[in-house]
């Protein structure tokens, strides 16, 4: 029997339905295919060895989410035709096609855009392989579709995509905290004057979900060693781009050599959107990784000492505020620094020595809030329900990474 979809056996969902058509011919193609080797978390395993879950994975998984509260809504008779119903399915299939190497840990390193304008170019050119199949998907995905609560599938406060990465990061991170009850959540979904919404009695799951997300932030994606992790490889690319535009030979791929020979930004996309997007579909975590591996050995000491370490997983000391740094502190392992290294420019030195902040909000007030609809068929922010935190306080972390001789 010739079925109309493929099968899929998912770790957290199970058997997952792929339909057969443009659906199927979209996850074969390169571009798609290419997300297998852009891990979700960047370097989250550092920490939680079980968190080397790919880009692939996910789009797959929200996908599945996306294809399921379609068919909870459409019960509940929702008006979604067979082609929003698939177009809907397309954008968010293809929403994180944008993701450079190791996902947000390298995002604005190698190319001053944000990851959806790159999706949004690369749906634009499957587009023209496929014919203007994926006019209605980029409608959609661009929130140009007069139904808006499909975009809202796709972005939102409780969007598909939330739901799969708190799901799946929680199952393999192993951090039960994360696990937020996806099923339950699809079958409270409504809409209302256009609008999704959670059905009353779905409003405690919706409270764990915000709990869970804020739980996820600051005990896996914040975690002092993955943001120095992240950290450490980031001043990696942004010593070997200062070499490279000085002309320092170094010993990586040509995607990568286009991309840290120059600095591209927003303009660039516009104007020469063929060429970036020719080298982004070329580049991956591999060419980060072989490029690390070859930096050990390299003679600029900067650029091999934290490429040693990162590989070696000797990471930088982490010290995690609820203020920002002081000034003399940061003077104090500056000048420790130099004592070990004399030779050292200020310039090098800044490598060594990385301080910032983090901040999550787990709810956002606004236009875009979850809504709650009641049992009268009026719709209510849950922010209104007094007996809900909403896990709206926005909480900032500032942190110093430096090397561990320094102490």
């Amino acid at each position: 029997m010739n079925l109309g979809y493929k099968i899929v056996n998912d770790p957290i969902y199970g058997l997952i339905e792929i339909p057969k058509g443009i659906i199927s011919d979209l996850i074969e193609h390169p571009y798609f295919q290419r997300l297998r080797r852009i891990t979700q978390l960047g370097l989250t395993h550092y920490v939680y060895p079980g968190a080397t879950h790919n880009r692939f994975h996910h789009s797959i998984g929200a996908m599945h989410l996306t294809m399921e509260a379609v068919q909870t809504l459409k019960g509940k008779g929702v008006s979604i035709t067979d082609e929003e119903a698939e177009a809907v399915t397309i954008a968010i299939l293809l929403h994180d096609l944008g993701h450079g190497p190791f996902s947000h840990s390298l995002e604005h390193a190698l190319i001053e855009v944000h990851h959806e304008a790159i999706s949004i170019l690369l749906m634009e050119h499957l587009n023209t392989i496929f014919e203007g199949q994926l006019d209605l998907a980029i409608q959609i995905f661009k929130n140009q579709h007069p139904k808006k609560f499909l975009y809202q599938l796709v972005s939102g406060q409780l969007d598909m995509d939330r739901m799969d990465y708190l799901t799946r990061d929680s199952f393999f991170t192993g951090v039960q905290e994360g696990n937020i009850g996806y099923d339950r959540l699809l079958k409270m979904l409504n809409v209302h004057e256009d609008k999704l919404v959670i059905e009353e009695k779905g409003i405690y799951s919706v409270e764990n979900f915000l709990i869970a997300r804020r739980l996820m932030y600051w005990q896996v994606y914040l975690h002092k060693n993955v943001i120095c992790s992240g950290e450490m490889l980031i001043q990696i690319v942004r010593r070997a781009r200062d070499l490279c535009q000085q002309g320092v030979e170094l010993p990586i791929s040509k995607p990568l050599y286009f991309f840290l020979s120059q600095t591209l930004t927003a303009k660039d996309l516009k104007k020469n959107a063929d060429e970036i997007i020719a080298y982004f579909y070329s580049l991956d975590d591999i060419d980060i990784l072989a490029a690390i591996k070859a930096f050990a050995g390299h003679s600029d000491f900067v650029l091999s000492f934290l490429s040693k370490n990162l590989l070696e997983r000797k990471l930088l000391k982490v010290d995690l505020r609820d203020k920002p740094i002081e000034a003399a502190f940061l003077d104090e392992i500056r000048a420790k620094i130099k004592t070990n290294y004399p030779n050292l420019t200020e310039e090098e030195l800044s490598y060594l020595v990385i301080e910032g902040k983090e901040a999550n909000r787990a709810y956002k007030m606004g236009k875009e809030e979850i809504l709650i609809l009641l049992k009268d068929k009026t719709a209510k922010p849950i922010s209104k329900w007094q007996e809900h935190s909403m896990q709206r306080k926005e909480i900032v972390k500032y942190f110093i990474c430096y090397p561990r001789f320094v102490v």
